[in-house]
């Protein structure tokens, strides 16, 4: 578990931040350098300060008779479980930190919204919601994560739940709500939590990540990546309706669509008949595509992968993700290649890029060193995938 930094090693944790007290709380806090993906968020913060883009929000609809007093304590146990949720982050002595407090309770505001008309109700809880996912957070001052409930009638509420990425993740979303639900079936019963104790934290993660990740695995995950993105890595041009700015925006936006479950049997047929997994073959039809569109035999993809390599990472709430470049090449002395020997291809690179996916992608664009462009991502040429199995959205291994 973490152990707390005697005071003297944190004169300054307040007094290096413009603005912030000269004085640190009575209570003793824990200091750990942040692991490698926290550290990539806070810099960008740093270029952005409190840029809604790294939020993470999540809406649950919660029908029925409602305890409100048992859901605040579910929440706050939640966050007295996962030592993140207590987390924020300073610079100490120019080093980036995370400071976890010993404790941290916080408050369920309940907007209510039964005074509207029953068919307003809903277009204004959804006002409420989007201007909740983009209220910024303060990484230095927390907390980082923000629990709202609305209140449509007596049994009909929508809870709001927001974290900053520098302390969670999508995986980290499923657990939170896994662990609200069997707190709130309990507490509201008037019985004890039934949730093990954690045997880690993120923080432990962070001080292993750093002491792993040097020497000799270090170099063995260098030379994968060094050779994998060797030589030029292309950009790709896929024809658009205008023309591309000069510097890439956050604007975007997102298109569902269902296949039809008897496509989804046979790609499921198909995968099962190389050993591949069903995102491994919808990456190799995904490639076909943007080989069509864009004529070019080099495509490198660039993918989430959810990094917790470890049992006891699973239940942890945190910042594990990572993102992978998936590059596949169509050349072949013999010409044209299917659409087997392409899926082949596919799964090789991504069962090597699997066993290779602790250096962080950051690192990995260092390294590799690649022609910078502010129109364009690092790597990954601004092409990614993400694929829903089910009702959830990962990368399907």
């Amino acid at each position: 578990m973490t152990t707390p930094r005697p005071h003297d090693e944190m004169d300054d944790v307040m007094t290096n931040v413009p603005g912030e007290p000269d004085v640190l709380p009575e209570d003793e806090v824990y200091v750990f350098p942040m692991s490698y993906a926290q550290q990539r968020i806070w810099f960008l913060d740093q270029f952005q300060p409190g840029s809604p883009f790294y939020n993470i929000p999540t809406a649950m609809r919660l029908t029925g008779r409602l305890d409100v007093d048992a859901l605040r304590r579910a929440v706050n146990e939640i966050v007295r479980r996962h030592e993140a949720l207590r987390t924020t982050f300073r610079s100490i002595r120019g080093e980036p930190c995370q400071i976890i407090l010993p404790r941290l309770t916080l408050d369920l505001p309940v907007v209510s919204l039964e005074g509207l008309p029953v068919e307003e109700r809903e277009v204004a809880a959804l006002r409420l919601a989007r201007d909740e996912a983009r209220k910024p957070f303060d990484l230095a001052r927390g907390p980082l994560l923000r629990f709202n409930l609305l209140r449509l009638a007596e049994d009909d509420h929508v809870a709001l739940v927001t974290m900053h990425h520098i302390v969670s993740d999508g995986w980290s979303v499923s657990v939170f709500v896994r662990e609200l639900s069997i707190l709130y079936a309990a507490f509201s019963r008037g019985l004890p939590s039934p949730l093990p104790e954690l045997p880690i934290q993120y923080a432990d993660f962070a001080e292993w990540q750093r002491e792993w990740l040097q020497g000799e695995v270090l170099e063995r995950q260098y030379a994968y990546w060094e050779k994998q993105l060797q030589g030029p890595v292309p950009i790709v041009e896929l024809p658009g309706d205008r023309p591309r700015p000069p510097v890439q925006t956050a604007n975007g936006a997102t298109l569902h669509t269902k296949l039809p479950r008897s496509l989804i049997d046979r790609l499921h047929a198909l995968s099962r008949q190389e050993g591949a997994t069903l995102f491994m073959t919808l990456l190799a039809g995904f490639k076909v595509l943007l080989h069509r569109y864009t004529g070019l035999s080099d495509l490198p993809v660039g993918t989430p992968i959810a990094n917790r390599t470890r049992a006891e990472l699973e239940p942890l709430i945190g910042i594990f993700i990572n993102t992978l470049v998936l590059r596949t090449r169509f050349e072949d002395q013999g010409g044209d290649i299917t659409f087997r020997e392409l899926l082949r291809r596919v799964r090789q690179v991504a069962l090597q890029a699997y066993e290779h996916q602790d250096l962080p992608f950051e690192q990995v664009v260092e390294q590799v060193n690649p022609a910078r462009s502010l129109a364009y991502g690092s790597i990954c040429s601004g092409v990614g995938l993400r694929v829903a199995c089910g009702t959830s959205v990962h990368n399907c291994r």
